[in-house]
């Protein structure tokens, strides 16, 4: 007797568990090297482009060609946060720790909103204060640094808010849109941190 094949199934949409923190209007789903490989070679384009909050495919071009291209070394890795709205699920930015030296204990912060609508709500200030909090107490960081364009007040306004201290400034340091721009120096000591993050809940 002829056997009868197989029903076909249907293919389960991928899902990936990332670790995350959580503040009080966000979750912040960590991605690391390890993650971003799960990632890169297990969802569609489609999954991509939702778990990463993108609405322009041109992000995640860029975002695949950074990871084809290696976004890490033998001594420098990165933990990288996607900001989730609670109420809403929606995914509008990230805040990254990169250019992580474990050796050295110092890594570069790097944040970005990519929905207006969701600026100007003191979302990233929230999500910058839990990132720093982890670095410092869970990755086992010193320093933590920051390049700033002078004409990025809502990242000046929070760096300085956040006790980071100005070390100068970087002529010509940066790329944007095809113009070398200065950029200004800030740190972030451990020491520093301590202190200064006594005044984060009365805020």
């Amino acid at each position: 007797m002829q056997k009868l094949p197989k029903p076909t199934e249907k293919k389960k949409k991928a899902e990936i568990k990332t670790p995350a923190l959580e503040t009080q209007r966000l979750i912040l789903k960590e991605v690391n090297p390890k993650i971003a490989d799960e990632l890169f070679t297990t969802l569609s384009d489609n999954e991509l482009m939702t778990f990463f909050g993108f609405t322009d495919p041109d992000d995640l071009r860029l975002e695949k060609f950074k990871w084809q291209n290696g976004m890490t070394t033998y001594r420098m890795t990165y933990k990288r946060f996607f900001l989730t709205e609670k109420a809403t699920g929606k995914v509008f930015g990230s805040c990254s720790l990169h250019n992580w030296y474990p050796e050295h204990r110092r890594s570069e912060l790097g944040y970005d909103i990519n929905d207006e609508t969701m600026k100007n709500k003191g979302f990233m200030k929230e999500a910058v204060k839990t990132v720093l909090t982890f670095g410092f107490e869970k990755m086992g960081l010193n320093r933590v640094e920051a390049f700033i364009g002078p004409a990025n007040e809502p990242s000046l306004r929070i760096a300085n808010r956040l006790g980071f201290t100005e070390e100068g400034r970087l002529r010509e340091h940066y790329n944007k849109d095809g113009e070398l721009q200065d950029s200004i120096v800030f740190g972030l000591l451990k020491p520093e941190y301590e202190k200064v993050k006594k005044t984060w809940t009365k805020e």
